[in-house]
């Protein structure tokens, strides 16, 4: 797909505006970034055929649209009518900034007949005219090679490693609930100097774990599980429960995007996970004292003031 590029806004004014189910979030970062949110809404018709209308003039400005895509899939029609409406208002610059990118989950074919919708949702926000994404946690980091413009691909730790430098972190060892985590585990291992090990998980399904073994050694630890999703916890629990049959003293958990669908929040309260670590990219369903969310608003709002500001995002990253 070619994208032609744009040109550079005529004005420095920067318009913010939200998509409606993350509106809780939008407001957090307008008031991080000492802006308010634009002028916005969205009609429907009987159908609930939506309708989002721009009630201020955006032309030639840096137009910021806020909005997790998680389901249902209104979510990402909005986000896509959106940025159309933008466009066509004349917009100079348009960031799509997705703390939830959805459909991530889905970046190759894993199986014969099956789609790469990670690919064919970069592919619908070039098309609706989107300049820039900015974006939490992809589930894959290739996801980033499906655009042919500019991904700020932010990363969670600038929100969980402040929580965690506040506490004694000598007796911990951070771990993987499956093969493909292992680099986000590392990276905390890393920084903190801890040790780390893996739950090798098999699915013979989605959202059904089959059998799962531990490789390496948690014997009187302190456990932190990292993740950058939590759905059914099917994982999180299940992890949870095999660490502290290996001599495990505790396990935590951290996870970026709280999903928490199904039997989430029923598993989690069951389980021997002691405290779940979240991010606020999608909103929680119910209240639990197991979970615990951290607020990243200001991890965004600082990353829309150095994009305006044609700043380095690098910087926000934690090395």
């Amino acid at each position: 797909m070619s994208h032609k590029p744009r040109l550079t806004p005529m004005n420095e004014k920067v318009t913010l505006l939200s998509i409606t189910t993350s509106q809780y979030l939008s407001e957090q970062i307008s008031e991080a970034y000492g802006h308010e949110l634009g002028q916005f809404r969205v009609a429907r018709f009987s159908d609930g055929e939506m309708q989002p209308i721009i009630e201020e003039s955006v032309r030639g400005e840096y137009v910021f649209i806020i909005g997790s895509t998680f389901q249902p899939s209104d979510n990402l029609m909005e986000m896509l009518l959106t940025i159309d409406a933008a466009r066509r208002a004349s917009a100079g610059y348009v960031c799509a900034v997705i703390p939830y990118f959805g459909y991530a989950r889905q970046d190759r074919k894993d199986r014969p007949r099956v789609p790469i919708s990670a690919k064919l949702i970069a592919n619908l926000l070039e098309a609706a005219g989107v300049d820039r994404i900015m974006t939490l946690d992809f589930h894959a980091d290739q996801i980033q090679g499906f655009f042919d413009i500019p991904v700020d691909h932010l990363q969670s730790q600038a929100i969980f490693i402040p929580y965690f430098k506040e506490q004694d972190m000598s007796n911990v060892i951070f771990a993987s609930p499956d093969m493909g985590g292992v680099k986000r585990a590392r990276a905390y291992a890393k920084y903190f100097e801890r040790d780390m090990v893996i739950c090798d998980k098999y699915r013979k399904r989605a959202n059904e774990i089959s059998g799962m073994t531990l490789i390496g050694d948690v014997t009187g630890a302190d456990v932190i599980l990292v993740d950058d999703l939590v759905d059914t916890a099917g994982t999180l629990c299940r992890a949870a429960d095999l660490i502290m049959e290996k001599g495990a003293l505790s396990v935590r958990a951290i996870a970026t995007h709280p999903m928490l669908s199904g039997n989430a929040y029923e598993n989690i309260n069951n389980s021997q996970l002691t405290e779940l670590i979240v991010s606020d990219t999608i909103p929680l369903r119910q209240k639990s004292d197991k979970i615990k969310v951290l607020g990243s608003a200001d991890l965004f709002a600082t990353a829309i003031r150095n994009t305006h500001d044609n700043a380095s995002i690098s910087a926000l990253f934690v090395n």
